[in-house]
């Protein structure tokens, strides 16, 4: 198949976000960021953890926002 279909790993795209709970460490926010954009989730994480730091603590509200409305 051409790349439009499938992804570099050879799954196919994803409709929409989804929480990945399988590979998620508290409820699945960052592993599934990291899956919808294909990229790894430990970036993510390190990303959130910096957000965290420098906009003080904000990004966790938002973080149990999207744990709490995504699937």
């Amino acid at each position: 198949m051409n790349n439009v279909t499938r992804n570099s790993d050879g799954k196919p795209p994803r409709a929409g976000f989804r929480l990945d709970k399988t590979n998620g460490k508290v409820f699945g926010v960052c592993a599934g960021i990291g899956d919808y954009f294909g990229i790894d989730a430990m970036l993510v994480r390190v990303g959130f953890v910096a957000a965290t730091l420098l906009g003080f603590g904000s990004p966790i509200l938002i973080y149990l926002a999207v744990a709490l409305i995504a699937d």
